[in-house]
C-alpha cells in the first residue's frame, strides 16, 4: 500500500472571465467575422467560466508567435509554479525536503532538457540523490498515472517518500493563425496550472501518521487504433492540439466494462464506491462518463465545478479535483474512491483509493 500524504494545486495569479478571452482570442487566430459567433458558442459551451493564464493576457501575441520564445515562457513559469506546488505539498504533508527519494514530474505543453524537475534542485533543499523521473506524452492522464507509478515504485520501496509534479501551461501552445475547429475548442477549453503530491510507502506512513487516503490498486488500459484520437501534432509552430470527435464515445463504449473489471479484482463493485475523481475532459466526456459509470451528473460535482471555475489543466486537472474532494468533500472514513482520467493513446488509468478509517 502507498498513502496519499498531501496534495497541493497551484495556479498563476492572471485569471480571466471566459467571455474576456474570446475577443482575445479571435484576434490572436486571425479569425474572419463571419466565424466569431462560432467562436463565441464553442467558448460558451465549454462548462468553463474563468482560466488561469501563465501570462498577461496582452502578451500572447508576441510570446506564441514563435516555437522558442512560448517553450522559453513555459520553462520560467512553469518552474516557478512547480516550485510553488512542491514546497506546498510537502509542507501540507509535514515532510521535509530532505526526506524526498523520488521525484516523478508529467507535463505535455513544453519541453525542458534538463526537465523541470531538474530546475527545482537549485531551488529546493532536495537531497543530491533524489531519484528523478520527467515523464513526457501521457497528456491528460498523466496525473493518473503518475499516482499509479509512484505507487507501483512504493510497493517496492515501503520506506521511499516521493512526490509526483504536474505542470501544464496549456494556453502557450495556442496557434496562431489556426483557426481549426480543435485549435478554436481547445483555446476556450484548457487553462494554466500545476500540482503536486507527495505519497508515502507503507512503512514511510507509519513514520509520518498521514491523514490522506490509500492507494489500494491501480490499472492501465489502452486501446489500440486509437492513436489520433488526442494529442499534440509537432510543428515548427509548436503543438497543434488533436482533438478527436470521437472521444466522448470511446469514453461510452469501454469504461464501464473496464472499470468494473478493475474493481472486480479488488473484489468491488461500482455500488462499492462512495466517491470519484475524474478529470474535466469537457462538458460531453463528462457527460459520457457519466452515463458509462451509470451515476448521476452529482456524482461528478467536483469535477464540473472546476471545470467551471479553472478550465482543463491536462494533467493536473485531475490533481485538482483530488485536493478539492480532500478540502471540501471528506469522504465518509474507510469508504472506497476511484480516481481516473483519459488521455492520448487513447488510454484509461484508474485508480482505487480508499478514505482512512477515524
Amino acid at each position: 500500500m502507498s498513502t496519499v500524504a498531501a496534495v497541493h494545486g497551484v495556479l498563476p495569479p492572471h485569471r480571466y472571465a471566459q467571455e474576456d478571452l474570446t475577443g482575445m482570442l479571435a484576434d490572436l487566430v486571425g479569425l474572419p467575422e463571419r466565424l466569431r459567433p462560432q467562436l463565441q458558442q464553442i467558448h460558451g459551451n465549454a462548462g468553463v467560466a474563468f482560466r488561469h493564464l501563465a501570462l498577461p493576457a496582452q502578451d500572447y501575441a508576441e510570446v506564441c508567435s514563435d516555437f522558442g520564445r512560448s517553450n522559453d515562457a513555459f520553462i520560467e513559469h512553469g518552474t516557478e509554479l512547480a516550485a510553488q506546488a512542491v514546497e506546498g505539498a510537502l509542507k501540507q504533508a509535514g515532510v521535509d525536503a530532505q526526506d524526498v527519494d523520488l521525484l516523478l514530474s508529467t507535463t505535455i505543453t513544453g519541453l525542458a532538457v534538463p526537465s523541470i524537475d531538474a530546475k527545482l534542485m537549485g531551488r529546493l533543499p532536495l537531497r543530491t540523490d533524489v531519484k528523478r523521473v520527467p515523464v513526457v506524452g501521457l497528456g491528460c492522464v498523466g496525473g493518473a498515472a503518475g499516482i499509479a507509478r509512484v505507487h507501483d515504485h512504493l510497493l517496492g520501496h515501503p520506506d521511499d517518500v516521493a512526490v509526483l509534479l504536474s505542470v501544464e501551461l496549456c494556453s502557450l501552445t495556442l496557434q496562431r493563425h489556426d483557426t481549426s475547429t480543435a485549435n478554436l475548442v481547445a483555446s476556450g477549453l484548457f487553462g494554466d496550472g500545476a500540482a503536486a503530491v507527495v505519497l508515502l510507502g507503507e512503512r514511510a506512513a507509519g513514520d509520518h501518521l498521514p491523514r490522506g487516503p490509500r492507494v489500494v490498486a491501480t490499472r492501465s488500459r489502452f486501446y489500440p487504433d486509437t492513436e489520433t484520437a488526442m494529442g499534440w501534432d509537432i510543428r515548427s509552430t509548436g503543438l497543434k492540439i488533436v482533438l478527436g470527435a470521437e472521444v466522448p464515445d470511446l469514453v461510452r463504449a469501454n469504461v464501464r466494462d473496464d472499470v468494473d473489471a478493475f474493481l472486480a479484482s479488488q473484489g468491488l463493485t461500482r455500488a462499492d464506491i462512495g466517491w470519484f475523481v475524474a478529470h474535466p475532459g469537457g462538458p460531453k466526456v463528462l457527460d459520457a462518463m457519466a452515463e458509462a459509470l451509470q451515476v448521476p451528473a452529482s456524482a461528478l460535482a467536483v469535477t464540473w465545478a472546476s471545470l467551471e471555475q479553472i478550465g482543463n489543466l491536462s494533467s493536473s486537472s485531475v490533481l485538482h479535483v483530488l485536493s478539492d474532494t480532500l478540502r471540501d468533500h471528506a469522504p465518509t472514513p474507510g469508504s472506497h474512491g476511484l480516481l481516473l482520467a483519459m488521455g492520448p493513446g487513447f488510454c484509461l488509468e484508474m485508480v482505487l483509493l480508499q478514505a482512512p478509517v477515524e
